[in-house]
């Protein structure tokens, strides 16, 4: 699967910015980072005031990175984002070994400050997918944006799309596999998505050293204080 056009056309979101360029943005990025609430899922809250997340979502992330592992022999960065403090975010960061997750972070381009400096990236090669006006701050700074539909707020989406922060839109929202969609997206971008599923069923030598470096990664939690990111474990 490595025709742009053939991509293009399976996919039902806007693509604000063509195809080409898209793919053009994404072979430069080096890390991952998910907005949680309204992105993961629809944003509801139960008693314990968290929200929940998807199999077919949490697939999508690990394929997402088995796929970069396999054009660089690395494992990428990948980390959520929060406003809140979720935990069913921690549960699923630790799962999967992301490496990092931001909570209770109201102003989100100072945690992408901190990924940039702590990590020695730079903008332009971190990935967003996000969903709000919480996530504005950091996506117009960001050098890859996809940003999650919903049905609710065109005039938020015409916002975003005039002040240029977004690149993709997706047809799905968050309760709709928001999270897969973006991520099937660019892995059919990188022109080897046979390769990284037919390898991930297969259960290849490639897949299995990259789930052994994948699952030495530990997760680490920040947030913020005084205006400051400092890593502290929720409570």
């Amino acid at each position: 699967m490595s025709s742009i056009a053939y991509i293009a056309e399976q996919f039902k979101g806007k693509f604000i910015i063509q195809p080409e360029a898209l793919r053009e943005k994404f072979l430069k990025i080096k890390v991952f980072v998910f907005d949680w609430d309204g992105v993961f899922n629809n944003g509801e809250k139960n008693e314990n005031a968290t929200s929940l997340f998807n199999e077919v979502d949490a697939m999508g992330t690990n394929l997402l990175r088995f796929n970069y592992f396999q054009r660089n022999g690395t494992i990428p960065f990948t980390a959520i984002i929060s406003g809140e403090n979720n935990s069913a975010a921690f549960a699923l960061a630790k799962r999967e070994h992301f490496q990092a997750v931001y909570y209770g972070i109201k102003y989100k381009a100072i945690a992408l400050q901190h990924v940039c400096m702590t990590f020695q990236v730079r903008p332009e090669e971190v990935a967003f997918v996000f969903d709000d006006v919480l996530d504005f701050s950091m996506a117009e700074k960001c050098g890859l944006r996809i940003m999650v539909h919903r049905s609710c707020n065109p005039l938020l989406i015409d916002f975003a799309v005039a002040r240029g922060m977004v690149d993709y839109i997706t047809a799905a929202d968050g309760s709709n596999h928001a999270v897969r969609e973006a991520v099937e997206l660019l892995t059919g971008l990188s022109g080897v998505y046979n390769h990284t599923i037919e390898a991930r069923m297969n259960f290849t030598e490639e897949y299995l050293l990259y789930l052994q470096k994948r699952n030495q990664e530990r997760t680490v939690c920040y947030t913020s204080q005084a205006s400051s990111i400092v890593e502290k474990q929720p409570l």
